[in-house]
Formats: structure tokens, sequence, C-alpha cells
């Protein structure tokens, strides 16, 4: 039997086993206080000496906890513990949802539970940058109504930033937690859609109704939303041919929005980005 050990003398973990030793370090070192928000992580070589594993499991590990939204990657510069509001892993709701058997209808009432309510609170709280970046969304949504895929892009982005505008980050956390169950069921809605622009529109009637502070509008028109997008879900679901090819995972925080004009160059789009500044 070929042997695991390496020159040193030392054991090679296999390497989904460093690569979750890896992960369970740097969560380690967040939960003792070593790592703080925005903190730098040790370079690669250092993680690779101290914990005695390859450098693919450690960048393996650190690919996890990006994508979980742990850690952000800025090029040229390192990897960093995220500074933005937190986000849950949506794997453990996932692996309830499969062993207790969580109806689609149920996962829906919880979006649109967490949904409504946020877009409600976004629109008593958002502050500029708040609408700034919810508006930046609906433009980029305008100007890629030719590309399902970067419209679903800006479209996640969208119901991200108006749950981070409602000011409140366990909510925030828990509606990106939810959404992310119904990520491939949206990615097959968008690619089947004939028009998109449609969609476009109604995330800017719901930016709109946060902007002007009307919180009982924003809230029937995020809920309006969403049963449409359940009912285009459904169809979609209905028509889904079994042993789908796995799509790929939502994106994440920090992932750049593809080029788009400038608010003012969307043709046809009015977001009045103007902030009403007696509102924080």
């Amino acid at each position: 039997m070929r042997s695991r050990r390496e020159s040193g003398g030392k054991i090679r973990p296999r390497e989904g086993l460093a690569m979750e030793l890896v992960v369970a370090h740097v969560r380690d070192l967040i939960l003792r206080g070593e790592l703080q928000r925005g903190g730098r992580l040790p370079p690669e070589r250092e993680l690779v000496q101290g914990l005695g594993v390859s450098r693919t499991s450690v960048r393996a590990g650190l690919q996890v906890l990006v994508t979980k939204g742990v850690l952000v990657t800025r090029h040229g510069t390192g990897t960093f513990v995220a500074d933005g509001p937190p986000v849950l892993d949506s794997e453990p709701l996932s692996f309830l949802a499969a062993l207790h058997g969580f109806s689609r209808r149920e996962m829906f009432e919880a979006r649109q539970t967490l949904e409504v309510s946020v877009a409600g609170m976004a629109a008593e709280r958002a502050n500029g940058d708040d609408l700034a970046a919810i508006s930046d969304e609906v433009t980029g949504m305008f100007a890629s109504s030719d590309n399902p895929q970067a419209l679903l892009a800006h479209d996640i982005r969208f119901h991200r930033a108006v749950a981070v505008a409602s000011g409140n980050p366990i909510l925030a956390s828990l509606v990106e937690m939810v959404s992310s169950i119904f990520y491939k069921l949206r990615r097959r809605t968008a690619t089947q859609a004939r028009d998109l622009r449609p969609i476009a529109e109604t995330h800017r009637q719901i930016y709109q109704a946060i902007r002007e502070r009307d919180r009982a509008r924003a809230e029937r028109l995020m809920c309006e939303h969403l049963l449409v997008a359940e009912q285009d879900q459904e169809v979609v679901a209905a028509l889904a041919v079994a042993g789908d090819v796995d799509e790929p995972d939502p994106p994440a925080s920090d992932t750049p929005a593809p080029d788009r004009p400038a608010l003012d160059q969307a043709p046809a789009v009015s977001v009045d980005r103007e902030v009403d500044t007696h509102h924080g």
C-alpha cells in the first residue's frame, strides 16, 4: 500500500481532511479574535507550513470560505475576512429541507415573509449608499435585458442590497440563506423568459418605493413580485427533467457586476437616485 508519510515523517492527511483542517483553522482564528472583520489572512506559505498541508488544500479550504462569504479575495493584495454583512451557510437548510421534506410552498412562504419585511424596513432605513447600491442593480438589469445570466446576477444582488438596506444584518443573512435555495429555479426561469425587461421594471418600481420612503408600497410590490416569481418557478420546476446538471453557485457578495452603461446612459430607463437627506 502506498505510504502517506512525507519526507519529514509526518502523515499527510487526505486532501479532503486537509481542506477541512484549513477551514477549521481559519474559523478558529476568527472565533479567538485573532482575525477581525477586514483583517488579512496569513500568507499562503505560512498556512502550508503551520498546518502541514499542501498548497492545493490551503487554496481549496480558503475557497470554501470565500464561497460561504466568510472571506474575500482581492487580487494582488491577498485574502481578507469579509467586512460586509454576515452570510449564513445555506447547506444546513438544504439538508433539513431534504431530511424533513420541506415543500417548495413552505420555502416560498419563508422567503416571502422575510423579503417583504426587509423591503418595508429598507423603505424606512435605507441611507444614500444603500439606495445607490440598489439603483445600480436596477440599472444593470435593464442593461442586461438581452443576457439572462447577467440579469440574474443583478437580480440576486438587488435582493441582497435591499436586505442590507433593512439595517438588520440577521435578517439580511436569513434572506441570503433562504433565497439561495431557489437559485437553480431562478436561473432556469431567467433563461426561459422571452422578455426580461418586465422583470427589470418590477425591480425598478420596488426601488422607487424604497427611495420614496413608502413602506406599504414597497412591501406590496415585493409581495406581488415574489408571488409572480413563485408561479413562474413552479412552472419551470414542473417542466424540469430528472437528473439536472449541477448549476454554478450564486454570485458571491463581492463578485463585481459586469460592465454596464452609466445610469444616465441606460436607454428608456428612469431610475431616480435622488436621496431624501431627512431619512438616514
